[in-house]
């Protein structure tokens, strides 16, 4: 949804609060595609401050499904929108640039939503997901989810002095 900053910016001091939906079905990213569970809108409050400047508070949150890192199975991981920002509307591009400002969301008098989700997504992607504490994740063997039961592959591991000794003797197998 874009929400247009040009009736904000004629007045200052106006205040304008919209509810945003979010309309994102999946979250895309080079991760990978990720369903959207649930989505509740986006609570967007603009503030014009003066000399052009606009005060932006985003809140709201947005839940996807993440496969574990071990299981691979769904896990709904939920990510909160909590945004309050200045952005200097006289600001060029190459302006906001220098300063490290890399706000893509604020494109001439449009606020993309959509992108600033996207960000918050991005920002507050977790490092590790589990579905349990103590998952034991699938057999490199065979597949099977060892959270549901054991299978029956051979899980000994050989000492790693011994591999050269194995290599030997795999290489000479008869047949």
């Amino acid at each position: 949804m874009l929400i247009d900053l040009s009736e904000i910016l004629s007045i200052e001091g106006k205040t304008q609060v919209v509810e945003a939906p979010v309309s994102m079905d999946f979250f895309q990213s080079k991760l990978g595609s990720f369903p959207v569970i649930e989505k509740k809108p986006i609570c967007v409050t603009l503030v014009n401050t003066g000399k052009k400047v606009v005060k932006i508070e985003a809140k709201g949150s947005i839940v996807l499904a993440i496969p574990c890192d071990k299981c691979l199975k769904d896990v709904p991981t939920e990510f909160e929108v909590d945004i309050s920002e200045e952005i200097d509307m006289k600001a060029s591009r190459e302006d906001r640039i220098k300063d490290l400002d890399e706000i893509n969301y604020v494109t001439g008098c449009s606020l993309d939503v959509e992108q600033l989700v996207h960000n918050e997504i991005l920002i507050h992607w977790p490092l590790r997901v589990l579905c349990k504490e103590n998952c034991r994740g699938i057999c490199p063997k065979c597949g099977k989810d060892l959270n549901e039961g054991s299978c029956e592959c051979d899980q000994t591991s050989p000492d790693p002095r011994m591999a050269v000794i194995s290599d030997i003797f795999s290489k000479f197998k008869e047949v």
